[in-house]
């Protein structure tokens, strides 16, 4: 039988620790959403100055980078790149 590795709890703290020190290291006032490969949210954390839009963009990204299995950043340099169907995609839809 095959098995599937998965995200702990301990795991997504460690994630979320490098992302927020990464973060405060740039100076970028960000939001950082962490999802399982099913796109299903297990950490949400808006960093001071983020905007406030953010906490709901950020978890559309994740879950769209975790059900594409790529980052978000392809799908938006698709839409750039004058594919604008994909628009319509349910993929993107929460980061429109």
């Amino acid at each position: 039988m095959k098995t599937k590795s998965f995200l702990e709890l301990a795991d997504v703290k460690a994630i979320a620790a490098a992302a927020e020190a990464e973060a405060l290291k740039n100076n970028w006032a960000v939001t950082i959403a962490i999802s399982d490969d099913a796109g299903n949210l297990l950490w949400l954390q808006r960093l001071d100055g983020a905007a406030a839009l953010s906490s709901h963009i950020a978890p559309a990204k994740a879950h769209t980078a975790a059900m594409g299995r790529r980052d978000s950043k392809v799908y938006e340099d698709i839409i750039n790149g004058g594919r604008t169907a994909f628009l319509t995609a349910p993929l993107v839809e929460g980061l429109l």
